[in-house]
């Protein structure tokens, strides 16, 4: 792709962004963010079906690049810690992104690819680890830990992400690994 067609798809991007910022995506036609973005609509038509075709996309890149931070990342020992924080940098470098699309409520494709991407880690883990585990003990835990995790990530967003990246990925690993009890009672 060359230079020019990433910059127009950035812009159209950014624009639809911003726009998600001040009102829902049923409100948003290829017309504003045309205009906004200083683009006529063939140009928008060129890479995108409609709004939501662009919305799907920008949610698809987002997964790939949580998928590739945790695969890029250096990780010597794996943890819930390290595996977390691979994935909330890419959060904390995305931050209007990530706060648009955990408050939108028409984003369950970003929720979902972000459930495969901590499923198929956890399941390869475990896996390795404890030859024998049954798939459907694999399948609870994983949900168990993605939708604790999610509700942790969700509550750091909406506080504008009020802790940096360690706080939380170590409030996500002790849930995770010793539950609430320990997490509570620890004082």
């Amino acid at each position: 792709m060359d230079r020019r067609t990433k910059y127009t798809q950035k812009i159209i991007r950014d624009t639809l962004i911003d726009l998600l910022s001040e009102k829902d995506i049923n409100k948003i036609t290829v017309s504003e963010i045309c205009e906004i973005a200083d683009i006529n609509r063939a140009t928008f038509y060129r890479y995108y079906l409609d709004v939501y075709d662009l919305l799907e996309q920008i949610e698809q890149d987002f997964s790939e690049e949580l998928k590739e931070a945790y695969t890029n990342e250096v990780i010597t020992v794996y943890t819930v810690s390290n595996f977390a924080k691979a994935l909330l940098k890419v959060f904390v470098e995305n931050k209007k992104l990530v706060t648009i699309l955990f408050n939108n409520k028409t984003t369950t494709n970003f929720l979902d690819g972000i459930l495969e991407i901590v499923y198929q880690t956890c399941k390869e883990k475990w896996e390795q680890d404890l030859p024998g585990i049954p798939q459907e003990d694999i399948e609870y835990a994983s949900i168990f830990l993605f939708n604790g995790a999610l509700g942790v990530i969700n509550f750091w967003v909406k506080n504008d992400f009020d802790k940096d990246v360690d706080e939380i990925s170590k409030i996500i690993e002790q849930l995770a690994y010793f539950g609430l009890k320990k997490y509570i009672y620890k004082y």
